[in-house]
């Protein structure tokens, strides 16, 4: 039986060599969307991890530094510094802005201590050094030594990181923390957070989180934009699972005799159900490994990173068996309720 299944599929090469393609084509969709997925729940993790903090102090009611209006005095992390168990403590201005053009272009902005908490890791030129410099992440198409103009001030880009995309991959400007004061709070000496590497009590008016609770917090804004990308890609496997079954199950129409003379000779039903599901399973595992390049061809289209690694491919491959096997159903049942007098000219 397994190898009348072969058979058949090197009978129908045509057909079947088209679903394989049309498969591979909305695995590699499904495949890139889950990748956006993942790069969008492994930005929260990946910025706040980027400060180096082990606590975070912001205004009490405040849910956290990165989501918050609510500000206080910057002077605060004087007296933060001088606290037992604290190492360093470094106000930080966190904030949207505007990159001008043409065009103009979105972007986080990252108040910090220069060579403090919240300094960017630097993939090339160097740190910020004084006001007036800035580092940015990717996607801010401005070269080393440039002028940039950020919420309405120049700056010259002297460094950039791989670092520093949240809120789906939106970028950011890394600056001094009087220059980002200066654009959001007009040079007023405010900041959304103090970031603590340390830990200590928080004091009259302020709020004690630490990494996980920001994290969190990040996290809750874009949930609904992740449940819609998981929605989506869901949707893409049940379509691939019913390009396939829709094969199988012509297939399993055109045998129909085949399986009437499997029957009449006393061939188990469990050969007849593995050699459609083995047909099945082949075209989607090989759809699955096809996808891996279109989704690499898909990613390059997308507004941000698509996310492919080995647990990536390794669910793709589970999930490529798993759509086999349930888009074998349809020709199963079709099969196994073929009446044996079929193979002798009945009906």
């Amino acid at each position: 039986m397994w190898l009348v299944s072969l058979r058949d599929l090197q009978f129908r090469a045509r057909r079947f060599v088209i679903a394989i393609l049309v498969t591979s084509l909305v695995f590699g969709i499904a495949l890139a969307i889950d990748g956006m997925r993942r790069s969008v729940e492994e930005e929260s993790p990946a910025i706040v991890g980027l400060f180096g903090a082990d606590q975070w102090l912001v205004a009490k009611g405040a849910t956290g530094p990165f989501t918050t209006t609510s500000v206080f005095d910057a002077s605060n992390q004087d007296e933060i510094r001088d606290a037992d168990g604290v190492e360093r403590a470094n106000a930080v201005v966190l904030s949207r802005t505007v990159v001008s053009g043409p065009p103009a272009k979105d972007a986080n902005l990252i108040g910090h201590t220069l060579g403090g908490l919240g300094s960017p890791p630097i993939s090339e030129g160097r740190s910020a050094k004084k006001a007036g410099e800035a580092v940015v992440s990717p996607a801010i198409s401005a070269s080393i030594g440039e002028k940039l103009v950020v919420g309405g001030k120049s700056f010259r880009v002297v460094g950039k990181t791989k670092e520093g995309r949240y809120y789906f991959g939106i970028p950011t400007v890394f600056m001094s923390l009087k220059d980002a004061q200066e654009i959001v709070f007009k040079g007023q000496p405010l900041a959304m957070a103090i970031a603590v590497e340390g830990s200590t009590r928080a004091p009259d008016g302020l709020t004690a989180l630490t990494n996980d609770e920001v994290i969190s917090d990040l996290d809750r804004p874009v949930e609904g934009g992740v449940q819609s990308i998981v929605v989506m890609a869901v949707l893409m496997w049940v379509i691939a699972a019913g390009i396939i079954g829709l094969i199988v199950y012509l297939s399993a129409i055109e045998r129909i005799r085949d399986f009437a003379v499997f029957k009449a000779t006393g061939a188990p039903n469990r050969l007849i159900v593995g050699g459609l599901m083995l047909q099945a399973v082949l075209v989607a595992v090989t759809a699955g490994i096809l996808a891996i390049g279109v989704s690499k061809l898909v990613g390059l289209g997308l507004p941000f990173p698509s996310k492919l690694g080995a647990s990536g491919i390794l669910q793709l491959i589970v999930i490529s068996i798993i759509v086999g096997v349930l888009a074998s159903i349809a020709g199963v049942r079709r099969a196994l309720s073929t009446d044996p007098a079929v193979a002798f000219g009945g009906k």
